[in-house]
């Protein structure tokens, strides 16, 4: 990799510094359009209460060490009102026509990044205004440096509303940055961050409000966020099941992570949708992890794999668990299909109207019962970590997206996700330690009647895993040479 430290050298004294995921105009062919953004932008519009803005801050960017960024990843709601993918940017959606003082109307600015040849030699394309105009149609567009000097009167709205600053922004030296931007705006609109801890609605600051707004917004998916997650999930469930075809013992747990994520590879994907999680015996008690650094699993493990592709900003969640060797041992199985018969009792219930809580109690009803009938607890009443997480969570721009939790609605795209982890150490026979199940599925809330299941390309059943991991892989002509030890 080049040194970027001697380009940060040379544009930190021009001002100039910033780092940009390039936004060519000869890009995939199936982001979302710029209708559907400006049509998100107008359903916000008609939520905001009278006279307020609406502030959006584009995401930072994250540090990796010394002079390494992780790759830049924007804000989803900035992403989803926008579809601008860079750095350093402002979004602010007014209620109400603004007037300029020569006579002209606005009802939406944004400020970003302008071009720059030399950083864009070495971090990308900049859209700059003109491309923001031509290509986002966002027509209000202006250089993130003209915030400073632009003429808002934030004191004349009733409300304005925005996520409260986490205060982990690093100021890179270069005027108009997002350190500039958040800095602007709070002198513009006389913020106090200790009076809001206290009074989250202090003035005419509303640091809570619009998450709700939001949540109404992303809950409920359109039909080409539908398409893009449908997308997201097959590619998610192909990766699950060409890694039944290949996994043999001895394989390392970060060897079938590279599997699955080749695949995502395969189909376009850019990235996965949260870090990937590979726990073989033990290891899958653990809920999230992710250091998938063991060098040989064992032939007598289970594996959990709970993974998502993300693809056009869309990510899916999908867990399998299987049997190492290929099949499940009498206690595995036994856990397995309690599992298995608690998610799709779930899936069954979980339809429009149908309130969030009752499915996690179908679930949780039905694994303590078993639990029960198994010996592993003494009644089903009886307090226990073994499921210790919730059922369902949305899906979407992020994988736990934004939405609401009370009933459930048409077009929702949630997970159901029960599970059971017994670790080593648990107060049961020593047959059940380390056995840890998570089957974890995509589905669709339709109109009337059962969910549609997206992620059926990955069997679920014990039986179907079973036969599908007795099937050849691609993968077995594929050897690379021995390095030495």
């Amino acid at each position: 990799m080049i040194n970027i430290k001697i380009l940060s050298i040379i544009l930190i004294f021009t001002g100039k510094l910033g780092f940009s995921f390039a936004q060519e105009a000869n890009g995939p062919s199936d982001l979302l359009s710029n209708s559907f953004h400006q049509d998100r932008r107008e359903v916000l519009r008609s939520k905001l209460p009278k006279n307020s803005v609406a502030v959006f801050f584009a995401s930072p960017i994250r540090n990796r060490s010394n002079d390494v960024d992780f790759i830049y990843h924007q804000d989803p709601d900035f992403y989803y009102l926008t579809g601008y993918r860079e750095p350093h940017a402002l979004l602010l959606v007014f209620k109400e026509e603004q007037v300029t003082k020569n006579g002209n109307t606005y009802n939406e600015l944004i400020f970003v990044q302008p071009k720059n040849e030399r950083a864009e030699m070495w971090t990308g394309v900049r859209l700059g205004t003109n491309g923001t105009k031509e290509q986002l149609q966002i027509l209000n567009a202006f250089p993130n440096t003209d915030f400073q000097s632009y003429d808002i009167e934030f004191k004349k709205f009733d409300k304005i509303l925005f996520y409260d600053f986490r205060n982990d922004v690093r100021d890179t030296r270069a005027a108009g940055d997002l350190f500039d931007l958040i800095d602007q705006f709070k002198e513009k609109a006389n913020y106090n961050q200790e009076e809001l801890a206290f009074e989250p609605k202090k003035n005419n600051l509303d640091a809570v409000s619009l998450k709700g707004f939001m949540d109404d917004l992303r809950g409920i998916k359109e039909p080409v966020e539908i398409g893009l997650i449908r997308k997201a999930v097959d590619i998610s469930c192909i990766g699950q099941a060409e890694v039944m075809k290949a996994i043999k013992p001895g394989m390392s747990e970060r060897e079938i992570q590279g599997v699955h994520e080749f695949v995502f590879r395969k189909y376009g994907s850019e990235y996965q949708g949260y870090p990937s999680i590979v726990g073989a015996g033990k290891n899958g008690c653990i809920l999230h992890y992710i250091e998938n650094y063991k060098p040989e699993i064992n032939s007598k493990e289970l594996i959990l794999m709970d993974l998502g592709a993300e693809y056009r900003g869309y990510t899916a969640d999908v867990t399998r668990t299987i049997p190492v060797n290929g099949k499940f041992s009498k206690e595995q199985k036994a856990i397995y299909d309690l599992v298995y018969k608690a998610q799709d009792a779930a899936i069954n219930e979980s339809k429009a109207g149908v309130s969030f809580k009752y499915t996690v109690g179908v679930a949780r009803k039905i694994i303590n019962e078993g639990l029960f009938e198994l010996g592993i607890i003494d009644s089903i009443n009886q307090p226990h970590l073994y499921f210790p997480h919730g059922l369902s969570h949305h899906i979407g721009l992020d994988v736990h997206d934004k939405g609401n939790y009370d009933k459930m609605e048409a077009n929702m795209i949630i997970t159901v996700e029960p599970g059971i982890y017994i670790p080593e150490g648990a107060k049961c026979d020593k047959k059940w330690w380390g056995i840890a199940v998570r089957i974890e599925d995509c589905i669709l809330i339709k109109e009337s009647g059962r969910p549609e299941l997206l992620s059926d390309l990955a069997p679920r059943k014990s039986e179907l895993i079973e036969k599908m991991m007795k099937l050849s892989s691609p993968l077995e002509k594929f050897t690379l040479p021995e390095l030495d030890k």
